[in-house]
C-alpha cells in the first residue's frame, strides 16, 4: 500500500534509500483495471455491439475518469511526494493522482487477489456506467450522426430558422435537414438545446 502511494519524485529524493515507488504497480494496475472493466460491461451491457463496448470502457479507464475516482477517496491527500512536487500542486494533478489509483488497484489485487479488487473497482465504475447511459441517451445529435453515418453520401446539417426573445431570455428554433429534407424540429433557449430537440424529433420519425 504503502509503495502504491509513493511517486518516482520521492524516490529520487531519497536515492541513497533505494526506496520503491508506484510505477510498476501501476503498470499491473492499469491491466487489472482493464479487465475487470471489461468482464463487467459485457456481462452487464449485453445490448452494447463492440465499437460501443470499446467507447464505454474507454470512458471508465482514461484518466480523466481515474481522477475522478481518486478524488472520492481523497487519495491526493495520501500521496508520498518530493517537497518539490507537493509544492508544485502534485497532489492534485490528474497525472500523478490517476498513475496512483492505478497502483493502488494493483496493491489490492496482489494483496488479495482478484474478489476484493474487482469489488474495490466496481465501486467507483457501476454508478458511472449508469451516468454515462444517461449523457448517451440525452444525446440525440451524436446518435442521429450515427445511424446516418451508415449511409455514406448522406449530408447531415443544423439550420436555425427563429430566434426570439430578450437576451436573457432567448428561444432558438432549429431544423436538422437530410439531404434537402427536413427530418426534425426543436427549440430551446440556446441553439445547443434546440439543435438535440431537433435530433430527437428526427429519431422519433425514424422510430429509434
Amino acid at each position: 500500500m504503502r509503495e502504491a502511494v509513493t511517486h518516482s519524485s520521492y524516490a529520487k529524493e531519497r536515492k541513497s534509500q533505494q526506496i520503491k515507488y508506484n510505477e510498476r504497480l501501476e503498470f499491473l494496475g492499469d491491466a487489472v483495471l482493464s479487465i475487470v472493466v471489461s468482464d463487467y460491461i459485457f456481462t452487464h451491457c449485453p445490448e452494447l455491439p463492440e465499437g460501443e463496448l470499446t467507447k464505454l470502457r474507454a470512458s471508465l479507464v482514461c484518466e480523466k475518469s481515474l481522477f475522478e475516482f481518486a478524488k472520492m477517496i481523497d487519495l491526493g491527500k495520501y500521496l508520498i511526494l518530493s517537497k518539490g512536487e507537493r509544492h508544485n500542486g502534485g497532489a492534485e494533478r490528474p497525472s500523478i493522482v490517476s498513475d496512483a489509483f492505478e497502483a493502488l488497484i494493483a496493491a489490492i489485487y496482489i494483496d488479495g487477489g482478484i474478489e476484493p479488487v474487482t469489488k474495490h473497482i466496481l465501486r467507483f465504475v457501476v454508478p458511472a456506467i449508469k451516468n454515462y447511459g444517461m449523457k448517451k441517451s440525452r444525446d440525440y445529435k451524436t446518435t442521429l450522426q450515427e445511424i446516418v453515418q451508415k449511409n455514406p453520401g448522406e449530408k447531415l446539417q443544423y439550420v436555425l430558422v427563429a430566434e426570439s426573445g430578450p437576451d436573457h431570455n432567448k428561444h432558438f428554433v432549429v431544423e436538422v435537414h437530410l439531404n434537402s429534407n427536413i427530418i426534425g424540429k426543436g427549440g430551446g433557449r440556446s441553439k445547443k438545446e434546440a439543435e438535440q430537440q431537433a435530433a430527437r424529433e428526427a429519431l422519433e420519425l425514424m422510430g429509434y
